[in-house]
């Protein structure tokens, strides 16, 4: 991002520069801005836009209230967004892969471009089971996925959740055997594995983290290539240890604004995203202690960083079966 300031403000006299930056301070919202949380509180994506609402605040003098309106994996909320006027008082929040496949899956027929993406934390997903299960490693569980017998319940926030990735993406690498069970969102998801009304979940470190450190679930694998030092527990071994062929990439989470947004609020958000996101120690420490990868990054390059798993994600769903729109027509390459 520096390196394309650098660029610009050689590129262009002093006086429009700082005609830019005037620019970037116009939007002064006169009323409290909703953010909109397409899933149950509790969540990867509640937990981590509640501290991005509160930079937000301070950094506009203004209320960010945060709304969660959970259904059709995450297609409702944001739905609700792009159907209210695009005038930056109601704001998507959300993974990057949901907003991206929405298209190809058919749910919500709104091509990324059209979004402005505003990026903060990537959240990588965890292979869980409760502690008292039998499964001491990913071995062994991989083992039982793969007999042949009794499908194993898997927790799930629905078609594109952090979840159902993580398991076509092992499915792709093993033949395995498995029934989603599908609840409102992460949080509800993860209790499922706890309270034992399912085997095991694969949703985000941030949504699993309390009840690994209170002893409750049993971290197995992350979807990584490299392992997860995860604070207050412990090395976490990476799925390719088992699965060399594994497709992973970083999931990022952020804000999303209709790209068509009054050019004030999209340069106010850039430079906040720029200015006081990029160095927020809040979302630092929420990273650190959540088992996150506090990356931020808008515009261009947010898309860029997100594109890698979009594209596992989105190509997963269409060559399985579940989308029926070809990700290339919305310019989501093949991985």
């Amino acid at each position: 991002m520096k390196s394309v300031l650098v660029l610009a403000l050689c590129a262009t006299a002093l006086a429009p520069a700082m005609a830019q930056d005037a620019t970037a301070q116009e939007w002064a919202p006169s009323e409290p801005v909703t953010i909109v949380v397409p899933w149950a509180a509790g969540g990867s994506t509640d937990t981590v836009t509640r501290v991005v609402a509160e930079e937000l605040s301070e950094a506009l003098g203004q209320t960010f209230v945060v709304l969660n309106q959970p259904g059709a994996s995450g297609s409702v909320g944001t739905r609700s967004v792009w159907e209210a006027p695009h005038d930056g008082m109601m704001i998507a929040a959300g993974a990057a892969i949901d907003l991206g496949t929405y298209p190809v899956l058919g749910t919500l027929d709104v091509p990324l471009e059209d979004w402005r993406l505003y990026l903060h934390v990537a959240q990588p997903s965890l292979i869980s089971v409760s502690a008292d299960s039998d499964w001491e490693d990913f071995n062994d569980l991989l083992e039982d996925l793969q007999d042949g017998g009794d499908a194993i319940t898997v927790g799930s926030a629905g078609l594109t959740s952090a979840t159902a990735v993580s398991m076509q993406a092992i499915e792709s690498a093993a033949d395995i055997d498995y029934k989603q069970v599908v609840y409102d969102g992460g949080n509800p998801a993860v209790t499922s594995t706890v309270a034992g009304e399912t085997q095991m979940t694969a949703q985000t470190a941030v949504e699993q983290v309390d009840m690994i450190r209170a002893g409750r679930l049993r971290p197995l694998a992350v979807m990584a290539q490299q392992p997860l030092e995860l604070e207050g527990y412990g090395t976490i071994p990476a799925i390719t240890d088992f699965l060399p062929d594994a497709a992973v990439a970083p999931n990022y989470f952020g804000l999303f604004v209709p790209a068509d947004a009054p050019e004030e609020v999209l340069s106010s958000l850039d430079q906040i995203w720029e200015e006081q996101i990029s160095n927020s120690e809040a979302l630092k420490t929420f990273a650190s202690e959540r088992g996150s990868l506090f990356s931020p990054s808008y515009g261009e390059e947010a898309v860029e960083a997100a594109m890698p798993y979009l594209s596992i994600n989105a190509w997963q769903q269409y060559e399985g079966g579940a989308a029926p729109n070809d990700p290339s027509e919305f310019g989501i390459p093949r991985p």
